[in-house]
């Protein structure tokens, strides 16, 4: 991989919300509002249709509009990362070569859910997509939604394979794995944190940075948390942390985005509605959101 793209997707990836309006449709007023919030407030780049922008509920027509309004209101000002993943690999291929990538940096591609492949299978998942992917890949395991883990081996052997398989996206929560993961990787293969409240400790053994559902709502301050993890200064970036940490934990009391869309609807950045099934966090987690972000603006 060349060195110009590692640089691009090091630092803070917002996962960035789909807003809805009240009668379901795409809120493109709210999304563009989300996109100038984010950048102006330094992050390093955007990842589009992910699991807190809803994807699995999202149309193939819907997807396509979104992608095309988001290309055209960041116009090159950071990088674009987008999600195309699935459980049919055949499907994804076929997604993939039926597609422009103008204006798109990278794909990111979450492991085969429901299925419950072997290793094997997660390895050949990964090369077809590969194959047939003209951008580079950053491979998503998160072991939580998807009910299966890609070991650190697997990651490995795919880092070492194909090179535009650039990065991973790690959210199993197991330090360990993501310790044989950094300890053994190619030199430019990056390692992202998927969890938040683990972004730190996994900067601290060596982590690239986060793609992140905080930084929806508090972008200059987590981006920043992670600019000064890289630099090394922990003793800063702790501070950030330690002030973010129980926020970030009440975020996903109610399931993601169901948190993060509440706390944007309590800052007057958008709204909060959601798909079924997923559906609004409880009245009491909405209060003690309401509470933190009062403290953290205060």
């Amino acid at each position: 991989m060349h060195p110009i793209m590692e640089k691009k997707f090091k630092g803070t990836g917002v996962a960035i919300i789909t807003p809805f309006h009240k009668h379901g449709t795409i809120d493109h007023g709210a999304m563009e509002r989300m996109i100038e919030h984010t950048i102006s407030n330094k992050v390093e780049y955007i990842v589009l249709m992910g699991t807190t922008g809803e994807s699995a509920t999202l149309s193939k027509d819907e997807k396509n509009a979104l992608l095309n309004f988001t290309i055209e209101t960041i116009n090159h000002r950071v990088p674009l990362v987008v999600g195309i993943g699935g459980n049919n690999t055949q499907d994804i291929v076929d997604s993939i070569t039926s597609k422009s990538f103008e204006g798109v940096d990278a794909i990111l591609s979450v492991a085969p859910y429901y299925n419950k492949p072997q290793q094997l299978g997660i390895y050949y998942h990964y090369k077809h997509i590969a194959t047939a992917c003209p951008v580079p890949i950053i491979i998503y395991n998160v072991p939580g939604r998807t009910s299966v883990n890609i070991s650190a081996e697997t990651t490995l052997k795919l880092a070492h394979d194909f090179e535009n398989i650039i990065g991973i996206k790690e959210a199993s929560g197991n330090l360990t794995q993501c310790m044989q993961i950094i300890k053994n990787k190619p030199k430019n293969f990056l390692v992202i944190s998927g969890d938040d409240i683990l972004t730190l400790p996994l900067l601290a053994l060596g982590a690239d940075g986060v793609i992140s559902v905080v930084a929806n709502a508090f972008p200059l301050q987590f981006s920043e948390m992670v600019r000064l993890g890289l630099k090394g200064d922990f003793a800063k970036a702790r501070q950030i942390h330690y002030q973010l940490s129980d926020f970030i934990e009440t975020l996903f009391v109610d399931g993601s985005p169901a948190g993060i869309k509440a706390a944007l609807e309590i800052m007057g950045l958008a709204p909060n509605n959601l798909r079924l099934p997923v559906v609004k966090v409880n009245k009491e987690v909405y209060i003690k959101l309401s509470a933190q972000i009062k403290t953290l603006t205060g």
